[in-house]
């Protein structure tokens, strides 16, 4: 029996809720149950298996309750336990809700000082710009005791009033700025600052003009007034900011003194320096063609006392070369009491030396004090040195157009095509025009002189030249100095126009030579001529 011991545990037949509908579905539940079936099958009495499973239940219960007698103790201490937990628990509850609604209230609280914080931050942002503002205001509307004693009373030459003049005009541009923007307290410091304006007007004006005035000075050096000036270049700015009238007043003297100061030494320099040129020079009958022989007139200037030197460079040419081109002027003077005396190309070189190194000082002094530049700078330079520029032009013109000494007029070309390159590398191009113009004169003139001597090679006739003989003519000796002269000249800078003028001066002379050669009557003569 015990091995059929079955667990009916599931089987539930005591159910008061049970109809007469259910308990056949029970039933037929139960029958499918494997236990039920398994007890169907082995034959057991179901009621003596029921009371079976009654009393092992019963005994069961016995135990349980016994054991339960015994932990009674213990489950009234665990109970007693799960009580006091349950307390705690509770307590513990109260105060988590306690800090959730502090923490709550600090979240808002730190929200709140969040806000405030931004706020004051804000708000001192705001002062501090305001502030800024305002120290910036009031330290440019007060004017010092300082400022106002050194504008009267200090001489404009002092460092201490260059300082404080520069302070007056920030002060006079701040307050103009302010006013525009229609700020009251400007008008408290106006009347000052207009009075000290005008006597700051008063003294560098009068120390301005005084300064020019200098110039006017017999044999006074130029760059020292010059370089005083620049060294306080800021008087002239602050009166173009403050009273133009006064500062073109000054710009119109200086230009109108210096125009007459480079006028004046232009003048006696370039009189006394031909007064130093040799006596002997090349005259219109010193050309190629002409014999040495030819008869002169009562009234001739004094000739060259050997036409060769017309046609040879010797040591001419060295003007040309950077040491001579740019050494030190000449002093008539000097040269008078040494008796020393010079070709037309070294007074031509030494006077324009002196116009290159004076126009490019003059023009940087012009933009830097005048604070100009480009058009502006060029329209001063040409009203200060225009006149002077004029006399050069006409007295170079006086003179070349009386000239024929070629390899001079030559010479003198290629001066001007140096000078013109040394201001171009100052980056000075104040004189170019005039240096344009110089071409202009002087490459006519050395055409015309070359056409001269063609001319009177075409018009050498072998028959009247005399007892001819095989040694090497004077036309053709002169024609291989001068072209050897000129071409070495223009070696140094080369020109197309000279190559064309001396194919042309060759050409004739060929013509020349076969006509001389024709004179003769034997071939071995004809070929050696």
């Amino acid at each position: 029996m015990e091995e059929l011991t079955l667990n009916l545990g599931d089987l539930d037949l005591t159910s008061d809720d049970l109809t007469l509908d259910t308990v056949s579905i029970h039933i037929q539940e139960n029958l499918e149950d494997a236990l039920v079936q398994e007890a169907l099958k082995t034959g057991v009495d179901l009621r003596q298996y029921s009371k079976q499973v009654e009393m092992e239940l019963q005994q069961i219960e016995h135990v349980s309750i016994k054991d339960y007698i015994e932990q009674s103790q213990n489950i009234a201490s665990l109970h007693n336990q799960i009580i006091a937990c349950d307390a705690i628990l509770e307590r513990m509850g109260l105060m988590l809700g306690g800090f959730q609604s502090d923490l709550s209230s600090i979240s808002s609280e730190i929200q709140s000082l969040q806000e405030m914080s931004l706020a004051m931050n804000i708000k001192l942002k705001n002062r501090q710009t305001v502030r800024s503002e305002l120290s910036e205001l009031v330290d440019e509307l007060i004017i010092p005791n300082t400022m106002i004693s050194v504008i009267l009373d200090v001489p404009v030459t002092e460092q201490q009033f260059v300082e404080q003049l520069q302070e007056l005009n920030n002060k006079i541009n701040y307050v103009k700025e302010q006013a525009f923007r229609d700020t009251q307290a400007c008008g408290d410091v106006q009347d000052t600052l207009h009075k000290l304006k005008i006597k700051a007007v008063a003294k560098v004006r009068e120390f301005i003009l005084q300064k020019i005035y200098s110039f006017r000075k017999p044999m006074t050096n130029y760059q020292i007034p010059q370089n005083a000036l620049l060294k306080y270049r800021f008087f002239y700015q602050f009166l173009l900011a403050n009273e133009r009238s006064v500062a073109q007043e000054i710009q119109d003297e200086y230009m109108e003194t210096m125009s007459k100061v480079y006028l004046s030494y232009f003048k006696s320099y370039t009189s006394r320096l031909m007064k130093v040129q040799y006596e002997e020079v090349a005259e219109k009958d010193d050309l190629m063609g002409i014999e040495d022989t030819a008869k002169k007139g009562f009234f001739s200037k004094p000739a060259l006392r050997n036409k060769n030197t017309v046609f040879t460079v010797g040591n001419r040419a060295a003007i040309i070369s950077p040491t001579e081109l740019e050494g030190p002027i000449i002093v008539p003077h000097t040269a008078q009491r040494s008796d020393v005396r010079y070709p037309f190309e070294s007074l031509f070189r030494s006077q324009h030396y002196a116009l290159l190194d004076n126009s490019c000082r003059e023009f940087l002094f012009l933009s830097d004090f005048f604070l100009v530049s480009g058009t502006a700078a060029q329209e001063l330079f040409n009203t200060v040195m225009g006149r002077s520029l004029s006399m050069f032009l006409k007295h170079i013109d006086s003179y070349v157009s009386d000239c024929y000494d070629s390899i001079a007029i030559f010479l003198c070309i290629h001066i001007v095509l140096r000078f013109k390159g040394i201001a171009q590398r100052r980056d000075i191009p104040a004189i170019d025009k005039y240096w344009d113009a110089l071409l202009d004169m002087l490459w006519p003139r050395f055409q015309y002189i070359l056409e001269l001597n063609i001319q009177s090679i075409r018009n050498t006739d072998p028959q009247r030249l005399g007892t001819l003989d095989t040694r090497p003519h004077y036309i053709t000796r002169r024609y291989a100095e001068f072209s050897s002269a000129i071409v070495s000249i223009n070696q140094t800078f080369p020109n197309e126009k000279t190559h064309v003028l001396l194919g042309q001066l060759q050409v004739e002379v060929e013509n020349f030579v076969l006509r001389m050669a024709a004179e003769f009557s034997s071939r071995k003569e004809q070929a050696i001529s």
